[in-house]
């Protein structure tokens, strides 16, 4: 009888479950003064937007100032006019309109080609296997490694040849310098777009090919929509870095007409009128900056996606 009233014994598993959920959750440590360990962080954080800040709101000042001029320039606006814009637009020896449309047009199809041609050697290096596929990927990043400082004079002797044969592509012609923009298509960014080429699963390549597709068609009308973030990533890249490009530019392009804002831009520092054409050239670079902020803002999240994914392999 005592055996079957004798209380039956208990679990420890569960009597250890259930201290655990009954268990309070201890207080947090209190933060001392000024946001505990991390106050310093937010510190950089205003430090490094001040330094960011910085010459954009000079720029702004010196845009918005009536005198137009570098001696009366001052770090904070005193107010808001639209004389040196006035100015830039009705300047028929400076002609900063068309200097904008040239800078456009090199920068939209400069990156356009880079990215298909990239996209190209990125496509063979990743899915095709042939003799030279790895010494070739090394040559590309040795590429890299020199700076393209040394290849202008080489360049220009070139294009000086190719404008005597066919004048349309060369010295001082907008062709001529896509050209030899996309020259250096390549290096960094095959590898970029080699890394998310290789993210994407070879298992629909190989149903595409028993369906009877080529490599063409696999590429242009597969692939190309599946590695989408990775191509406006390099586009953004390639299209700012040609946008801001001023040694080679400066050397191809000597006519006023033809000049991109880079080049149009500078010359209005030089000689005795920099002083007085310091509004100009400051209102000019303000508008400038325009087309990068907007396809920044545009393609931000394309942008962090494919850096991210890109960089995995």
């Amino acid at each position: 009888m005592s055996g079957i009233n004798a209380p039956l014994p208990t679990d420890p598993r569960i009597e250890q479950r259930v201290e655990a959920e009954t268990k309070e959750t201890p207080a947090s440590p209190k933060r001392s003064g000024m946001g505990g360990q991390v106050w310093w962080r937010h510190a950089l954080a205003v430090v490094a937007l001040i330094w960011a800040l910085f010459p954009i709101l000079f720029i702004y000042s010196a845009a918005t100032n009536p005198s137009g001029t570098l001696n009366t320039a001052s770090l904070l606006p005193s107010g808001f006019s639209t004389v040196n814009f006035e100015a830039l637009f009705n300047d028929a020896s400076r002609p900063f309109w068309t200097w904008y449309k040239n800078s456009m047009i090199v920068s939209t199809i400069g990156a356009l080609g880079a990215v298909f041609v990239g996209a190209c050697a990125a496509f063979a290096f990743s899915r095709l296997r042939f003799k030279g596929r790895r010494p070739g990927m090394m040559f590309l990043l040795l590429t890299t490694f020199f700076p393209a400082l040394l290849a202008i004079v080489a360049m220009y002797i070139i294009f000086a040849g190719i404008g005597d044969v066919l004048p349309a592509f060369g010295l001082n012609t907008l062709a001529g310098l896509v050209l030899a923009y996309l020259g250096g298509a390549l290096g960094a960014n095959v590898w970029l777009l080699k890394g998310y080429f290789d993210t994407v699963p070879r298992e629909l390549d190989e149903a595409a090919i028993v369906d009877g597709a080529s490599h063409a068609r696999i590429f242009f009308t597969m692939t190309l929509r599946l590695v989408m973030p990775i191509l406006v990533t390099v586009f953004m890249l390639v299209f700012v870095g040609l946008y801001g490009e001023f040694m080679l530019a400066s050397i191809f392009l000597t006519d006023v007409e033809t000049q991109t804002l880079g080049v149009g831009l500078y010359g209005m520092t030089l000689g005795n009128d920099a002083n007085t054409l310091f509004g100009r050239f400051t209102a000019g670079a303000l508008l400038a900056s325009l087309p990068v902020m907007v396809l920044y803002l545009a393609f931000q999240r394309q942008l962090v996606g494919g850096l991210t994914t890109g960089s995995v392999k």
